[in-house]
Parts: C-alpha cells; structure tokens; sequence
C-alpha cells in the first residue's frame, strides 16, 4: 500500500522522539519501507532524524540513508566516525550504494572507512569502484553478481548460485563466462530448471549478449538500456573481463541527475544546487550566467547608440522588445531540440544540413506568420498616419529576420559546442537570448536605417 505521508503523522513521531519512546516508533513504522521513513526524516529537524535514524537497525538505517538528499545524508553521516560508517552503514549496501556514500565523505575520511571495512575484499571492490571517472559505467555498477562458468555441469551450476546470492537482493540474470572469466553470454533460471543435472552450462546458454565497457558515459548507458529494453546491463573491462552490473534503478537515478543539471544549466545555474543549500552556494551558482545577461543588457544598449536614426524616429523604441522577446524565444525553442536530439542520438554531423533546411523552413514559415500578423495590428493601430507605413514595414522585416536568424543561431550553436566536446546544455538559456538580443537589436535597427532614410 502506498504510503502518504500526513502533518498527524509527522506529530505523532514528533512526540515519540520527544518522550524517547524507540518502541512505539518501531511499531507506527513497522510497514514503511526505506523512502518511506527517508520521507519521514526530510520533514523532521535535524536532531529528531538522527534519532529516528537511531532507531532501527543498521540494515534498515542503511537502506533510509541511500533514500535521503545528500545534503541531510552529509549531516547524519557527520556526527558518525569513520569506524561507525564503515560497519552500520557501508557493510549493509551493495557496492554501488555503499560508493554513493563513500563519495560525499573528504578523502582522508574515505580512506578511514575504506580501513575499517571489516570484509577485506569488499573494500577492494569499493575502492575499485571509486576509481572510475565519475558518471561513467564503472561508477554506476555494482560489484554483487552472480556468475558461473561455461564448462560447469548445471548440477555444480545451481550449488554455486546459492552461494554468491547469499549477498544478492535481486537476481536479474545469470552470467556465464569461460575459464579466462570472459563474459560469454547469460542463462536464466527457467532454463536451468528445465536442464537435467549432468548438462553443461556451454550446451544451453545464450550467448547473445548485450554488455558496455567500464570507462563508457552513463548517457551511453542509459541509450543502450532503453534500446534494448534492458533493465539490467553487464560491465566488461577492456580485456572483456565480467567486473559488474548496472541496474535500472541505478540508470533512473543517474537519467534524474542529468535532466535537473541540464535545466539548471539552461536557467543559468553553473553548479549543481538544490533549494535547500545556503545562501552563499545558491548565489554563486546563479551570478556568473547574470552578470554575462548584465553584460547583454549593455551590450544592447551600445548598440542602441550606435544608430541615431532613433533620435528622429522614436517610434523605434516601442518595437525594442517585441525584437528581442521573439529573437530569445526563438532561439531557445530551437536550442532545446537541438539539445534534445544531441541527449538521444538522433544528431551528429551529419545531419547538419537537414538540420540547416528543417530550421531555415520552420523559421521562414513561423516568421510570415507573426510579421504579417504584426504588420496588419499595426496598420490598423496606425490607419490615421500614413507615414507609419515605412516604420509598420521596418519592424516586419526585422522580426522576419530576426526570427530566421535566432532559429539558426540557436541551432548551430548547441551542435559546434557539441562538437569541441562542451556540454551543448549551456547554450539553451541565457547564452542564447542574451546573444539572440544584441544581434537581433543591431539587424533590427540596421533595417531601420535602410528603410526609413532611404524614403
């Protein structure tokens, strides 16, 4: 049954950690699952989390943690030693949970865990994994796997399983690899219920196999899983040598991640925040992409300046932010396909000139649409000054040409950042309407000048 999370709940806990009462909190979280109680600790005071966290047992605190932002996960584990870290929390995780927590530790107190670590060979898998680059497959997979060898009869095959699954919460697929433990393809259960005992594992496993390499991008990940429709993947080395899996839950989180960082990056944020850090980390965050919009806003102005046709046509000036509204929304709307299409595969280089043709055409289209839609309101707006007709004309063309070029602007951008290997996400928002602005300011009055002193 799913669980909602209610402000009576909330008082009741509330109460129990106030009296000290541990065995009534057992008994009202008895049914919760993990997030559940991690949803619980979010809406408590600091003090009071950490109690309730105290509250149960290492395996269940373990499992609450890995469910809790970084930021209040930070903070719990800070008030525990290296040693407490070591044996309440990373001995009850898979591998890849126990890396997450690992990783927001300093790296002399990430030494310290690793130190403590009671299994020695746990602690080698750990400190294998924290040394992938970050995002990539070998940092996203988990070292708990269940493997078996080709020349296995199915008999040995199952006595095997049963002791590497004794660390295993869920058994997606089994493995087969050959004696240089190679990864060769997979066997499921059924198959090997319906094999007789003496049968070797070479005679009925599949060896078609899907796999990526421990240094591929999580992107690449994440597109080879939702391929092939996969929910877990294996992870080779470059000697084709088994070393992980990733699941999809691991997949989703990571597919999360990179969404909210990309939307941070089009809104302006250079860093990855979230609404509960300070003040200070929230403003660094946000100041550098303002002050290039700053630099925008006065660049426009210069340009502005730079045409003392306004001086005698003042009208001008009430057009200035219908050309800039339209160029940035433009801009943006063709950036984020672009960016889209880069995220799924479906761009590279040599779609570049469908691309040009495809932007060119909607432009061309969605701009004699809104000129002409522009160029009728004025003219009845203005049907008593017949010398409007020139200024009418002036600011169709303009958005015409504006809306053309900020279509293809934002769409050669994010693709050549794309190219030199820059995340292309940072083309999606400021950069693009602040650019899109001051150019599409210089075409707008350069038409002006062609117009307007020519008749």
């Amino acid at each position: 049954m799913n669980f909602e999370l209610t402000k009576e709940f909330i008082l009741k806990i509330e109460l129990f950690i106030q009296e000290k009462d541990a065995n009534s909190i057992k008994e009202i979280c008895e049914n919760l699952l993990a997030p559940d109680v991690a949803e619980i600790l979010k809406a408590l005071k600091f003090h009071e989390a950490k109690y309730l966290l105290d509250v149960f047992e290492d395996e269940f605190a373990a499992d609450i943690l890995i469910e809790l932002e970084e930021d209040l996960r930070e903070r719990l584990l800070g008030d525990l030693s290296s040693k407490e870290i070591a044996e309440e929390v990373v001995d009850n995780l898979d591998s890849d949970d126990a890396v997450d927590v690992i990783q927001e530790l300093s790296e002399k107190k990430q030494k310290e865990v690793l130190s403590n670590i009671p299994d020695p060979q746990q602690a080698i898998d750990l400190a294998d994994l924290l040394s992938y680059a970050e995002n990539s497959a070998g940092a996203l997979m988990a070292k708990e796997f269940i493997k078996v060898n080709s020349n296995w009869s199915v008999l040995r095959c199952v006595s095997e399983m049963r002791k590497q699954a004794e660390n295993i919460d869920k058994v997606y697929t089994i493995y087969v690899v050959n004696k240089e433990n190679k990864l060769i393809g997979t066997v499921s259960l059924k198959r090997l219920l319906l094999t007789p005992e003496k049968t070797f594992i070479s005679k009925v496993y599949n060896n078609q196999i899907i796999s990526v390499y421990a240094n591929s991008s999580g992107e690449e990940v994440a597109r080879i899983m939702n391929k092939y429709d996969l929910i877990v993947l294996p992870v080779i080395n470059d000697n084709d040598e088994l070393i992980g899996r990733i699941t999809i839950d691991d997949v989703v989180d990571f597919i999360k991640e990179e969404a909210e960082k990309d939307y941070q990056m089009a809104s302006g944020i250079t860093d990855n925040i979230e609404a509960v850090d300070n003040i200070w980390t929230i403003t660094k965050a946000r100041i550098p992409w303002l002050i290039i919009g700053m630099i925008g806003g006065l660049l426009g102005a210069v340009v502005i300046g730079l045409f003392p046709i306004i001086k005698n046509n003042y009208e001008l000036a009430f057009f200035i932010p219908l050309i800039a509204a339209m160029g940035g929304n433009v801009g943006v709307q063709s950036s984020a396909i672009i960016v889209q299409g880069l995220a799924s595969k479906k761009l590279g280089v040599d779609n570049w000139s469908k691309r040009f043709i495809k932007e060119f055409s909607v432009s061309l289209i969605n701009g004699v649409i809104c000129c002409s839609l522009v160029f009728i309101l004025c003219y009845f707006f203005y049907n008593d000054k017949p010398e409007m007709i020139n200024l009418n004309l002036t600011v169709s063309i303009s958005l015409l040409t504006v809306m053309i070029f900020a279509a293809l602007f934002g769409t050669f951008v994010p693709l050549i950042l794309n190219k030199y290997k820059i995340d292309p996400a940072v083309a999606t928002g400021p950069f693009i309407t602040t650019m899109n602005d001051v150019i599409g300011l210089f075409i707008y009055f350069k038409i002006a000048e062609w117009i307007l002193i020519t008749a």
